[in-house]
């Protein structure tokens, strides 16, 4: 009856734990994140920007009205004028319709779409930075929570010899240094496992505040998620897909429309122009307008030249931004394709190291208990072990984690 509570204990207890989905934790940081928030309302804000672009070639309405209590009118009579003090009011609507110029405006709007499409980009860049940071804190979760477990059974395995060394030394066949030395293997051991499980502490408590809700200690992770393999791209491949040279590329094309917009101001604009206003001054009476309105700026004291210049500047800082970030890519993608190439060979020299040295250990602890062994041989072995498993545990995350890169600069979330 003892073993079959135990049993359901243990079933609700699995059934109760909280499940930690990574998936799950990457959409969760990106909803609540505030970098992504604020991207995302500088998205919003480069969309309205089109709007307002866009109205500078809609109609533009105005209504006016004046009131004037005390004003002094001015009228001839018999070659004489005469002065006439009264109050005065009037009312008028004024209609101003944008014909041409020279592609200013026309510009100005395809400028700010491509500055919204490059906000829209620099949004999706940042999701999927946010997904590489989340990735790494779950997996970093993940390979601590092994090391706790390796420490653990290393601890344990250290505890079993320093009792065998222990009985020994009753029995005349070891000395104190045997007992002592695995005493000191012990102590060790403890204190490796409390530096894992605080790395596993402040991984979970990082991952908590990027998910932005409280990670329970019975959490449990996916097991399988250092089996992430690389699908071979080449570089053409990274740079097409990459989410901060398509923003970078936008904003080219918004420098050099919204240079040539400023470029355009120096022609001036042609305007049609309709009003209507009702006056009531002495005399009432209505007037109506209907024109077209030319418009050259000849002198500005210097300011549209120097917006031109500005504009050129911007042009040419945004070209050159974007053969920078091209070559770090590069760069970057070259350099983590030979720290996977590393991994592979790190992986495969750990999981031989890790057999031989089991292998080993096994023996030796078979040799000691029959006297044919020391106590520095049967250390050394555990320590080789024991540095096998925890390699090769650091060997599959690191690849992972340039997997992970890999997959960001591609713009991929999952």
């Amino acid at each position: 009856m003892k073993k079959i509570f135990l049993f359901i204990y243990i079933a609700i207890s699995a059934l109760s734990a909280q499940e930690l989905n990574l998936a799950e934790c990457i959409a969760k940081a990106i909803k609540t994140h505030p970098d992504i928030q604020r991207f995302a309302l500088r998205a919003e804000s480069g969309k309205i920007g089109v709007d307002v672009a866009r109205a500078d070639y809609l109609p533009q309405v105005q209504f006016n009205a004046e009131y004037d209590p005390a004003k002094t009118y001015a009228l001839p009579a018999n070659g004489v004028f005469n002065a006439i003090n009264s109050d005065g009011w009037q009312t008028g609507v004024t209609l101003n319709q944008k014909i041409w110029d020279f592609s200013k405006t026309t510009s100005n709007i395809k400028a700010r779409e491509f500055g919204e499409e490059a906000l829209r980009f620099t949004l999706e860049d940042a999701k999927a930075l946010l997904a590489y940071k989340v990735k790494l804190q779950y997996e970093l979760m993940v390979l601590q929570e092994k090391a706790i477990k390796v420490r653990l059974k290393d601890l344990r395995s250290k505890e079993e010899l320093l009792k065998q060394a222990e009985a020994l030394v009753k029995l005349g066949m070891k000395t104190n240094a045997d007992a002592t030395r695995f005493l000191s293997s012990v102590y060790i051991a403890k204190d490796n496992l409390a530096i894992a499980r605080a790395s596993f502490a402040k991984a979970k408590t990082i991952l908590s505040l990027y998910v932005n809700e409280p990670i329970g200690t019975d959490v449990q992770l996916q097991d399988a998620i250092f089996q992430s393999d690389w699908r071979e791209e080449d570089e053409r491949s990274v740079l097409q897909n990459s989410r901060a040279l398509n923003s970078l590329k936008k904003n080219i094309s918004e420098s050099e429309l919204s240079y040539k917009s400023v470029k355009a101001s120096h022609y001036g604009s042609l305007d049609a122009i309709a009003s209507y206003s009702h006056q009531d001054a002495l005399n009432e009476y209505d007037s109506t307008l209907v024109g077209i309105t030319l418009t050259i700026p000849l002198y500005s004291g210097g300011r549209t030249s120097a917006l031109t210049q500005q504009a050129l500047v911007d042009k040419q800082s945004a070209e050159l931004e974007y053969d920078s970030k091209e070559l770090l890519i590069k760069e970057e993608f070259e350099s983590l394709l030979i720290d996977l190439n590393r991994c592979e060979q790190t992986i495969l020299a750990k999981r031989s190291q890790l057999q031989a040295a089991n292998q080993t250990k096994i023996l030796l602890n078979a040799r000691y208990k029959e006297g044919l062994s020391t106590y520095i041989e049967v250390l050394d072995a555990a320590a080789l072990s024991l540095d096998a498993e925890l390699g090769l545990l650091q060997a599959r995350y690191e690849k992972s984690g340039a997997i992970h890169r890999l997959e960001y600069l591609q713009g991929k979330i999952i």
